[in-house]
């Protein structure tokens, strides 16, 4: 039964992560490529990480296991967030069939400030 639980978790881990990997090809700009990867991969690395917790069944490996998952779920997105925040300071363009930036009204190009209200 194990056998069947660790290979159901690092097959969906391995697909999750090689959908992150086409949709770096695959998107049109950094903001989505950052999305797509940052989405799936924290998916997938924390199904193949928890294929690991059960193919070993020690207290020592698992809790290990669950400590990096934790942070790459508390990391992830950090990371991306910030990245995304860079690339939109320094001017990375949207793609060119973007319907929406939503901070264009709130980002201050002169001090680099985000306000919550509208311009």
């Amino acid at each position: 039964m194990n056998e069947i639980i660790i290979l159901l978790l690092m097959s969906l881990g391995s697909l999750f992560v090689l959908l992150a990997a086409i949709g770096l090809v695959r998107m049109p700009d950094l903001y989505l490529r950052i999305s797509v990867t940052t989405k799936a991969a924290t998916l997938g690395i924390g199904l193949i990480l928890a294929s690991a917790a059960v193919y070993f069944q020690e207290t020592s490996v698992s809790t290990r296991i669950l400590a990096i998952i934790f942070f790459i779920l508390l990391t992830a997105p950090v990371g991306a967030h910030l990245l995304g925040r860079a690339s939109y300071i320094t001017g990375v363009p949207l793609w060119k069939k973007s319907v929406l930036d939503e901070l264009k009204r709130k980002y201050k190009k002169t001090d680099h400030s985000l306000s919550s209200k509208e311009d």
